[in-house]
């Protein structure tokens, strides 16, 4: 069967309108080079991605960046095969490529992206990539929570044995 130039040019139109609207609701955008992944490998990342529930894109650069305009955020030039990464929770997404570069030779390359509408270089992407992701930083403050009564609990203890002692002179901080 062959394609119209048209009907090309229309499913071409029609990647670009769902990248456009994907990229619109993002909160992060990177721009991976995949040179040197098999698609064994290439297989792997976007099983990684699906489950951390990341999208994956492979297109064209000048499609892509059409859909970036579109969407209203700054692109930039890209060059060489550019797989996208769009993303909601920005933090793990750069994790998960960060993780799966370690274990393949450093691939796929980060050549950049949009974090929060601004233009990040691959050290941005590295350093979202090293923070807490959201349910670690929860999990974090809620231990922090979780330590407050204990710690006046005990304080508490102490001040119980101190009286039961016979001392009811209050503790003073030496310097």
């Amino acid at each position: 069967m062959k394609i119209k130039p048209k009907a090309k040019k229309h499913d071409k139109q029609i990647l670009v309108d769902s990248l456009s609207a994907q990229l619109g609701a993002a909160n992060a955008v990177y721009y991976t080079d995949f040179t040197g992944l098999n698609v064994k490998r290439m297989t792997e990342l976007r099983r990684r991605f699906k489950k951390a529930g990341v999208d994956y894109v492979v297109i064209k650069n000048t499609l892509a960046l059409r859909a970036v305009n579109e969407a209203g955020l700054a692109g930039t030039r890209l060059h060489g095969p550019t797989g996208v990464v769009v993303a909601q929770d920005a933090i793990t997404a750069a994790k998960v490529l960060f993780d799966f570069a370690k274990e393949n030779d450093q691939r796929p390359l980060v050549k950049g992206g949009i974090y929060e509408g601004k233009a990040v270089d691959e050290a941005m992407v590295k350093k979202l990539a090293s923070l807490p992701t959201r349910e670690e930083a929860l999990s974090i403050f809620a231990g922090y929570l979780n330590s407050i009564p204990m710690m006046f609990a005990l304080a508490l203890d102490a001040r119980k044995t101190q009286l039961e002692e016979g001392s009811n002179e209050v503790p003073q901080a030496s310097a």
